[in-house]
């Protein structure tokens, strides 16, 4: 009877050590996961951040819907991660310091004067056509390669990080030729970061060309990584 009483006892201990070993084991899973996930985002588990958005073009003060879903949509990715976020406009200046910045829409037409200043700054190989009535209106030029805006069938975003010289933490470039585009570009990244994470050969700083395609039938949902473009953009030209 003891015998059995104390295999019994052996067999609930073992049981309470494998749970407790596994619940230990998958709660430091779920944190390693966390800290690679907010590695790719530029940020740490619990740091501030900020969100600049754009402007519609030709209309200051005002926000695309899709842009401010966008935010949202950062805002979540951020709350994920237990960081704060502040947001600003486009007109915002001087350096992000410590803060982990998310810059959302393209430079054209004075929309996000920031996102312009960023890509002279720190992506000399990337040039955006100006809008206007010609084939390659808000095409993004990167590698000798043009990428066409499509309105509302195939469009693309350009997905940069990079850390300023005068900064501690980095920028997280959203430069969509539309606000489809950058909402698909942040919509493609939350969920497919940790397949772009082992794409990419550093999640230190990257560039990336995220494609929006079908946009009549799936709207911002069906986007894919077209290509990864950091040695052409982060390359000063000629």
């Amino acid at each position: 009877m003891l015998s059995v009483l104390v295999n019994v006892a052996v067999g609930l201990l073992t049981s309470l050590v494998g749970l407790g070993l596994g619940t230990l084991w998958e709660r430091a899973r779920r944190t390693r996961e966390l800290y690679r996930k907010a590695a790719f985002f530029g940020t740490r588990p619990g740091e501030h951040c900020v969100i600049v958005v754009g402007t519609k073009h030709g209309q200051q003060g005002t926000t695309q819907q899709r842009d401010l879903r966008a935010v949202v949509e950062l805002t979540v990715l951020l709350g994920e991660l237990g960081c704060p976020v502040s947001v600003e406009s486009g007109d915002l200046r001087g350096s992000n310091g410590d803060r982990t910045e998310f810059c959302v829409g393209g430079p054209v037409g004075g929309s996000n004067p920031r996102t312009g200043g960023h890509l002279a700054a720190h992506l000399p190989g990337v040039t955006i056509a100006p809008f206007g009535d010609r084939p390659d209106s808000v095409a993004i030029v990167v590698g000798g390669e043009r990428y066409y805006f499509d309105r509302g069938h195939q469009e693309y975003a350009l997905v940069a990080k990079f850390t300023p010289p005068e900064s501690s933490r980095p920028v997280l470039l959203v430069c969509g030729q539309s606000s489809v585009a950058n909402q698909a570009a942040v919509h493609f990244l939350r969920r497919e970061y940790a397949e772009v994470a082992r794409s990419v050969a550093s999640v230190e700083r990257y560039c990336l060309l995220v494609k929006v395609s079908h946009i009549d039938v799936y709207a911002f949902h069906r986007s894919v990584l077209e290509r990864d473009v950091s040695a052409e953009a982060f390359a000063a030209a000629g």
